[in-house]
C-alpha cells in the first residue's frame, strides 16, 4: 500500500478514532464526522470517549511531509481521498431488529465522492452479507460507478475494547477481506502496515463478518450461562463466585463470570446475526434464548434487592435506593446499551426513588440520552440500598461500612467489594 494514499475514517467514536490516529502515522488522513461538536472538540485535542491517546493525538495532527491527520464534517473535504474506512454505529432498534441506518447514510455519502479505483472498506458490526446486499448497491447507487470494476470494498471487523489500555487497536490481531483477491491482498497490506500483533486475511468479505458475529455471540451464550447458574443457584442459596472458583480449580474449566451484558458488541452482534438467519428460515435457538437470560439479568437485580429490603421489614415504596455505576462496563465512560437502566426502570416502577453515580460517564448525555441526572458524588446520606452495578476501580475507596451500619442493603452485581460488605452478591 503506497503512503502517497489518502485514507478517509468515517465516523470519530471508539472505533474510528483510535484507527485514524494510527493510520495518520503513515499516511495522510482526514477523520470525517458529522457531529460537528464532535469535530470541533478533536481539533482543540479533546476526547470524550477517552480512548484516544492525547499525545498521539497532538503528534499527528502536528505531522507534515505527506502524513498526519486532520478532522472534518464538510463532505466534499473527502474527495480527494482513495481510501475510505467507514466504522459507524450498527445499533438494534426497541424490537432488536439491525438498525442499519446510520451505515447505509454513511454509504450514501461516500458514494457521492467516490471515485474509479477507490476503496471502501467496513468495519462496522453487521451480519453476513450485508456489505455485498445491502451497502455496495447504495454505493453503487450515488456513484453511478459499477462495483469490483470501478470501485471495491473489504470489511475488517472491529475490535477495540473500550476502556482497555492494554489490549488497544494494534495489539489486536486484525481479521481483513476484500472483494477481489487483488483487493483482499491490498487491504491486508494497509493494516499489515499499522497492526504490530498482525493480520488474517479471510478468504471472503461474508467470512469476516460471519467471525465478528459469533466471536461476541459465543462470549454473550456462555455470559448467558452463568447467568442462568446464578439464577439457580440463587434458588438454592448457594454463592455463584464460590461455585465457580471452585470449578475453575479444573483446567480446561472456561471462567466466566456472571453480570450485566450491555455494551455495543456482545450485547448486540447476536441479533444482528439471529436477523440474518431468521430470514433464511433458521431461528437460531441457542442465542436468542442466551439473549433473553442476559436482557432479563437488570430486572432479577432489582428484584432481588427488593425482597431483601422486604425481608428486613423497609417499606417499598419512597425507600431510597443507590446505583453505583452507569457505564456499561468498567472504567470507561460508554454508556451505550447499558443494562443499569433495566435496574434503573425496575425499581422506579416498584416506587422506589433511585440515585446513580458516576465518576466515568458523561453527565450531559446520560441527561440528554435516558433521562437520569448523575450525582456529582456519593452523597453522605442514609439509603436503604446500595447497588453495585459497574466495578469501576475508584469505588474501592466509598465505605461500605458505614452504609452497613445505617442499615442499607447491599447487593454486588461484580462481586467487587470484600464479601464481608455485601448482603448479596451476583
Amino acid at each position: 500500500m503506497s503512503e502517497t494514499k489518502q485514507i478517509a475514517v468515517i465516523g470519530l467514536g471508539y472505533v474510528g478514532l483510535p484507527l485514524a490516529i494510527e493510520f495518520a502515522k503513515k499516511y495522510q488522513v482526514i477523520g470525517f464526522d458529522i457531529d460537528e461538536k464532535r469535530i470541533n472538540d478533536l481539533q482543540k485535542g479533546v476526547d470524550l470517549t477517552q480512548e484516544a491517546n492525547l499525545g498521539d493525538l497532538q503528534l499527528v495532527l502536528s505531522n507534515e511531509g505527506g502524513i498526519g491527520l486532520s478532522f472534518s464534517s464538510v463532505l466534499t473535504d473527502l474527495s480527494g481521498c482513495d481510501v475510505f474506512i467507514i466504522t459507524v454505529p450498527t445499533p438494534v432498534d426497541q424490537l432488536k431488529a439491525p438498525d442499519l441506518k446510520p451505515l447505509l447514510d454513511a454509504s450514501a455519502m461516500i458514494g457521492s465522492v467516490l471515485k474509479k479505483q477507490d476503496i471502501v472498506i467496513y468495519e462496522s458490526t453487521v451480519y453476513p452479507g450485508c456489505t455485498e446486499e445491502d451497502c455496495v448497491p447504495i454505493l453503487e447507487q450515488y456513484s453511478e460507478l459499477k462495483f469490483n470494476e470501478d470501485f471495491f470494498c473489504g470489511y475488517s471487523p472491529e475490535r477495540i475494547n473500550p476502556g482497555d489500555k492494554i489490549n488497544t487497536l494494534t495489539k489486536i490481531k486484525k481479521v481483513t477481506s476484500g472483494s477481489t483477491p487483488s483487493i483482499a491482498i491490498e487491504i491486508n497490506q494497509l493494516y499489515a502496515s499499522i497492526i504490530t500483533a498482525g493480520t488474517h486475511l479471510a478468504p471472503s468479505i461474508k467470512v469476516a463478518e460471519a467471525s465478528k458475529a459469533i466471536e461476541n455471540a459465543q462470549r454473550d451464550v456462555n455470559i448467558s450461562f452463568v447467568n442462568e447458574l446464578a439464577l439457580i443457584f440463587d434458588r438454592m442459596h448457594i454463592d455463584t463466585t464460590d461455585v465457580l472458583e471452585a470449578a475453575a480449580t479444573k483446567w480446561n474449566f472456561l471462567n466466566y463470570k456472571p453480570g450485566l451484558v450491555g455494551g455495543h458488541c456482545i450485547g448486540v452482534d447476536p441479533y444482528y446475526l439471529a436477523h440474518k438467519s431468521e430470514a433464511l428460515g433458521y431461528k437460531p435457538e441457542v442465542i436468542l434464548s442466551g439473549r433473553r437470560v442476559n436482557d432479563n439479568m437488570g430486572m432479577f437485580v432489582a428484584n432481588k434487592v427488593v425482597k431483601m429490603m422486604i425481608a428486613k421489614d423497609k417499606s417499598i415504596k419512597h425507600s431510597k435506593v443507590l446505583i453505583l455505576g452507569f457505564a456499561f462496563k468498567e472504567n470507561c465512560p460508554d454508556t451505550r446499551n447499558t443494562k443499569v437502566i433495566d435496574i434503573y426502570k425496575e425499581l422506579i416502577s416498584f416506587g422506589v426513588e433511585v440515585v446513580v453515580f458516576d465518576p466515568w460517564a458523561d453527565k450531559g448525555k446520560v441527561k440528554a440520552e435516558y433521562g437520569i441526572i448523575l450525582l456529582d458524588q456519593v452523597p453522605a446520606e442514609e439509603f436503604d440500598g446500595v447497588i453495585l452495578a459497574v466495578a469501576h476501580q475508584a469505588f474501592k475507596e466509598i465505605n461500605y461500612a458505614a452504609f452497613r451500619d445505617s442499615g442499607a442493603i447491599i447487593f454486588d452485581t461484580k462481586s467487587f467489594i470484600d464479601r464481608t460488605l455485601v448482603d448479596a452478591r451476583l
